[in-house]
């Protein structure tokens, strides 16, 4: 299993299992329009993809370490770790022309905050607090062999809708990972003001059905829900288990099953 560059709520480590059988050589590209922290790209022998998410943070800092990541690791290299480090960093602008110390100050900020969360406030600012628990700065090779797997994507900030119909196409494989709208709860407190909510639910129903007159290939993952119910209605499903650990505190991490809704027969 391969390093991510980045920590993210709702990853799919334990999942890939049961994600990458669906996936084989014969699909011409690679499409996640949610892409978070990337799991599954960087898990799969991928030829050509097309990343995006509403997250422009985190697209821009892709695409940073795609093209630049050695000057990224000489200001991560600078960074002292620890708490008064972790709160300079997040509550002081930096400069917004050098690219390369803003992607440090994000994969610094998500490898020592909670849980791997990203959550902002109603002004856009990120808000998550330091864990002492957390892990290390990734190194030097580490995030070369990451640079080195980016090189087969481009990356593209937007809505999950737009992205999708706007370069879906015959054999492409695409995965959609959204985050979880079970009623809203905490999603708010969770992850911010800008977030998939339950409104969402019906386009992403609607993009299925278009991803699947275009001839191409989905894996849908989500919480089994109500919500998940609607969303499988027509399609394949596969019940999978994961340990849920939001909470962060391992007393409260418990085993919970998500559906894996697609049009691919195994």
């Amino acid at each position: 299993m391969k390093r991510t560059l980045l920590r993210w709520a709702g990853s799919k480590k334990k999942l890939l299992p049961s994600l990458t059988k669906y996936y084989s050589g014969a699909f011409e590209r690679y499409l996640e329009p949610f892409v978070g922290s990337g799991q599954l790209f960087f898990n799969l022998p991928v030829k050509i993809a097309i990343l995006s998410d509403i997250n422009h943070q985190l697209i821009k800092t892709y695409n940073t370490i795609k093209t630049h990541h050695i000057e990224v690791f000489e200001y991560l290299s600078n960074f002292q770790k620890g708490k008064e480090q972790y709160y300079k960093l997040r509550d002081n602008s930096l400069p917004g022309d050098d690219e390369a110390l803003e992607a440090a100050k994000f994969i610094y900020l998500n490898t020592y905050c909670f849980n791997g969360l990203y959550r902002t406030n109603l002004s856009g600012k990120f808000n998550v607090p330091y864990s002492e628990s957390s892990g290390k700065i990734i190194d030097l090779e580490t995030l070369e062999s990451i640079a080195n797997h980016l090189q087969k994507a481009s990356f593209i900030h937007g809505d999950f809708e737009e992205i999708v119909t706007h370069n879906c196409r015959k054999n492409d494989f695409i995965y959609l990972d959204p985050p979880y709208a079970i009623k809203n709860k905490r999603i708010f407190s969770q992850y911010g003001p800008d977030t998939f909510g339950l409104d969402d639910l019906n386009r992403l129903k609607k993009l299925i059905e278009y991803i699947d007159q275009r001839e191409a290939k989905f894996v849908l993952s989500y919480a089994l829900c109500d919500e998940a119910l609607f969303l499988c209605d027509g399609w394949d499903r596969e019940l999978v288990s994961t340990v849920r650990n939001i909470s962060g505190f391992a007393k409260h991490r418990k085993l919970e099953t998500e559906v894996l809704i697609t049009n691919i027969s195994l």
